[in-house]
């Protein structure tokens, strides 16, 4: 199936976590939830079970580098966000990428198991649009990965 590409990001014991994700969705509109799926044996599970906090940031199509350094298995712990622009969620203190179509912080609210992934299911208290998005050709087109690649709507 085709899907948007987002990235979900934390802040856990000083070091920023994020990973590249395509299943997720709208839950509720009131109160406003997310969810986002990640894989049981993802580092990132573990930080933002921590953390409790967590944002989503919904690429752009000029964006792949960015979506396949963050899917990459076995990258360093350490410095994940180091060559990718961001800034600090003003809520949450989540990581947002800059240049993201929108971005939104969660307040974790569940985490259910569900076959090999866990649902992580957020009660949004911040949503955004990055400045560095708004005016540049082509930043409104999102990215979509369908059949092992990474695709622009058009």
């Amino acid at each position: 199936m085709a899907a948007g590409v987002a990235v979900a990001s934390t802040r856990w014991r000083g070091l920023d976590h994020a990973i590249t994700v395509t299943s997720y969705t709208w839950v509720s509109r009131e109160p406003p939830m997310l969810l986002v799926c990640v894989h049981e044996d993802a580092r990132f599970l573990d930080a933002v079970e921590g953390a409790g906090t967590w944002g989503l940031s919904l690429l752009p199509a000029g964006a792949r580098a960015t979506a396949g350094w963050l899917a990459t298995p076995g990258r360093p712990a350490v410095g994940q966000l180091d060559r990718v622009p961001h800034r600090t969620g003003a809520v949450t203190g989540a990581p947002l990428l800059d240049g993201a179509l929108e971005s939104f912080e969660c307040r974790t609210t569940a985490v259910h198991p569900a076959g090999d992934h866990a649902v992580v299911v957020g009660l949004v208290v911040g949503i955004g649009r990055s400045t560095a998005s708004t005016g540049s050709a082509g930043a409104e087109e999102p990215l979509v990965r369908f059949r092992r690649s990474y695709h622009a709507l058009a």
